[in-house]
């Protein structure tokens, strides 16, 4: 498969996986303000374990899917970075430039109006990296809305950036969502590491090899205090991404080739389900007006687009980069709306920000990201639905 038709399924299925994304949010909602409230609850509360001799991972089902499933979505997430990298869009600097800027401002304005919101109050301020993320399934399902009048340039530099954010959620939670560190457990991890670099350098193509030490490596991660989930990215990174037998083979896009389904039709959606549950009964002016909720949908709405289009705007100013064809100001501008919606990646922060304080700030932090990110979907879809309609 070359590069070109790579690009073109990559984008369909995203798009696709975007719009199941958006189902499974609202049959999450529907089930959280009905009767069937107390069956969700119980099912995201049903106690799994397992256990090989002295070694025991008990966690409700809700922390498997939190814990495990999204470490093979940042499993995907990394063979994606490190194929762009090297052989994809990212691998020419004027692809780079711009997005990459953008991503800057995009992270940055909303953690600042997060933090304004939430000054003097040292445990919602934990979650000061919620409205930093964005989106990119359900970024590209609210573009594939629009049809085939979205230019291919738009979707590129939407991708590109949101690969920026997942670098800069991966940094954040690595270094900022950490519990009390088991050196000990960091010791296997290192010695996992090892073995993927030795069966690298040998150019071994065992995929089942990999996922074997892979697994391993996210156990002790999870029993080190580091999240377990970036054991999915440093095993992405040791995948060869081309074959030292044939040469129309490679491994690492072999491997996100069978992801890419099952991520965005099974991983995504079940997290979706699994943390969008929101119970709206009683939600008043006072619970939409704390700090957190707000924060988070300012930040989302308002950071996220001023962030992104103002540093590119700077950008192409100051001759750093260039408007990729076929993308106006107007189009930038929608796009950057568009990074607005930080969906998965915000409710997979704000469960890491929140789950140790001991205090119940779930609520609000799902109520900031679903307000932040439906109003930054709706304003990103109107605006580019004006644009390329009228050819601005």
């Amino acid at each position: 498969m070359n590069r070109k038709s790579f690009i073109n399924g990559f984008l369909k299925l995203e798009s696709a996986g975007g719009i199941v994304l958006m189902a499974a949010a609202v049959l999450a909602v529907i089930c959280a303000n009905t009767p069937l409230r107390d069956y969700y609850d119980l099912l995201l509360d049903t106690p799994v374990s397992i256990r090989i001799g002295a070694l025991e991972i008990a966690k409700p089902l809700l922390l498997w899917i939190n814990d495990g499933l999204m470490a093979v979505f940042f499993f995907l997430v990394g063979l994606e970075l490190k194929r762009e990298l090297i052989e994809g869009e990212l691998s020419d600097k004027r692809n780079i430039i711009l997005p990459g800027i953008g991503a800057i401002g995009g992270m940055a304005l909303p953690a600042i109006i997060y933090i304004y919101f939430n000054t003097g109050d040292a445990t919602a301020m934990k979650g000061w990296a919620i409205p930093a993320a964005t989106d990119i399934a359900f970024a590209l399902g609210v573009l594939s809305l629009l049809g085939p009048r979205v230019p291919k340039s738009i979707k590129i530099f939407l991708t590109s950036l949101a690969i920026f954010d997942d670098i800069g959620a991966i940094v954040i939670i690595a270094v900022f969502y950490t519990a009390k560190i088991s050196f000990a457990a960091l010791g296997v991890v290192a010695c996992c590491i090892l073995v993927l670099s030795v069966l690298n350098k040998r150019h071994s193509e065992s995929k089942s090899l990999y996922v074997f030490v892979g697994i391993i490596m996210w156990v002790a991660l999870l029993k080190s205090g580091v999240h377990a989930t970036l054991a999915g990215v440093i095993l992405a990174m040791f995948i060869p991404i081309k074959s030292k037998i044939d040469n129309s083979y490679s491994p690492l896009k072999s491997m996100e080739h069978d992801l890419h389904s099952a991520i965005a039709f099974f991983v995504l959606p079940v997290f979706a389900f699994a943390n969008a549950g929101i119970n709206f009964s009683g939600v008043g002016a006072e619970q939409i007006l704390h700090g957190v909720p707000m924060g988070i949908a300012l930040g989302l709405f308002a950071g996220k687009q001023a962030g992104v289009f103002i540093l590119c705007w700077l950008a192409v100013k100051l001759g750093l980069s260039s408007l990729p064809e076929g993308m106006s100001w107007t189009s930038l501008y929608g796009t950057a709306a568009l990074c607005g919606i930080g969906f998965t990646m915000s409710l997979f922060i704000g469960s890491l920000a929140f789950e140790q304080t001991g205090v119940n700030l779930l609520f609000d932090e799902r109520l900031g990201i679903v307000l932040g990110s439906l109003v930054s979907a709706f304003m990103g879809f109107m605006v580019l639905r004006f644009t390329l309609r009228s050819g601005n």
